[in-house]
């Protein structure tokens, strides 16, 4: 998002705050919001009056209040008519605003739970399964399969592996891609879940497990040169040889033995 729909956003997340006391209240919420989202993306028409500008703010809170009225908690209804009176570079910011909030309200869920650590992983675990299996993403990702036969796929998959929250974003992802890759889709909710506690997410390919203590030195070191607290995602890769590289949204940091041994071989070549 960009310019006044950034902002827009910003303001919207307040009120998201203030409107939520407990994990049910973030669940509902949440639960309602894709609702909208999934009106918005199948209603062109409506979304275009919710978001345009030449019509007068309060005509289109309005509007959307009409539409929610008694079909949503009150929260949900206000928020919605809050984010129609908003301005928004394009309409679609208007639906994509809305479908983060229901993540955020979910990733709020979690965290009145004690369970966000637990959310971070399970997404960041499926994110791994999927990119390595290209069977099941090809079969999550096939539009011609019916939403419910997916549905079905994860409850086989992940039932009782991963948390609630974890299971009702992943599914909502993957029968909502709203033209995204899976894989980008999953990024988005990781990513919320990781700014909810203003961390960085640290994705660290090494050849041998790190120990409590080197997990903790690392995420200490990196909080302290990025200004934030660090969410470690190790992954065990034996092609790294030795050392090990840590990705952090588009910096690579790059120690591995593996690189230097490339670096070395094209020197030969040259």
């Amino acid at each position: 998002m960009r310019g006044a729909s950034r902002a827009s956003f910003a303001s919207l997340r307040e009120r998201l705050e203030a409107a939520v006391s407990g994990a049910a209240d973030a669940s509902v919420l949440g639960s309602e919001l894709f609702a909208v989202v999934g009106l918005l993306d199948r209603e062109h028409v409506v979304r275009r009056a919710l978001s345009d500008p030449g019509k007068p703010a309060a005509e289109k809170a309005a509007l959307a209040r009409t539409l929610l009225h008694e079909r949503v908690a009150p929260t949900t209804e206000e928020l919605v008519a809050t984010a129609a009176e908003s301005h928004w570079a394009r309409s679609t910011d208007l639906a994509d605003a809305i479908e983060q909030l229901a993540i955020e309200a979910f990733v709020m869920s979690a965290e009145f739970e004690g369970k966000l650590d637990d959310l971070e992983d399970d997404l960041f675990r499926f994110g791994r399964v999927v990119a390595g299996q290209p069977r099941l993403r090809a079969a999550l990702e096939d539009v011609s399969l019916p939403d419910e036969n997916k549905r079905n796929l994860l409850n086989a998959l992940l039932g009782g592996k991963v948390s609630g929250v974890a299971l009702i974003l992943i599914s909502h992802v993957v029968t909502n891609p709203r033209g995204r890759s899976l894989p980008v889709a999953l990024d988005v909710c990781a990513d919320i879940a990781a700014q909810r506690r203003q961390r960085l997410i640290a994705v660290v390919h090494t050849a041998t497990p790190l120990t409590e203590a080197q997990r903790g030195r690392l995420a200490s070191a990196l909080a302290a040169a990025y200004g934030h607290e660090v969410y470690l995602n190790v992954v065990i890769d034996p092609s790294v040889v030795g050392g090990m590289s840590i990705q952090i949204g588009d910096e690579l940091i790059d120690g591995t033995v593996a690189t230097r041994l490339a670096a070395i071989r094209r020197k030969l070549a040259a």
